[in-house]
């Protein structure tokens, strides 16, 4: 069992992103996110990237936190 601290590097990897620090800033940056939209029905997200994020959150699995971290990223 991975039982490893998720990081937001480790949650863009995860979706199949690049990781570094100016991958996730330009991300972050070029995908603001209303506060009425769902991180999961996010249009930057393919199906399978928007299933994860949706089933990290539903059974508040060992990522959820840090899907909550990049959720509050989105909407700064």
């Amino acid at each position: 069992m991975d039982t490893s601290r998720h990081t937001i590097q480790c949650l863009f990897k995860q979706l199949g992103l690049a990781s570094s620090d100016a991958a996730i800033e330009y991300f972050v940056q070029n995908n603001h996110l209303p506060k009425d939209i769902p991180l999961d029905h996010a249009a930057c997200w393919d199906a399978g990237q928007a299933q994860f994020i949706r089933e990290s959150l539903d059974l508040d699995s060992d990522w959820s936190e840090i899907v909550d971290q990049l959720d509050a990223m989105l909407r700064h």
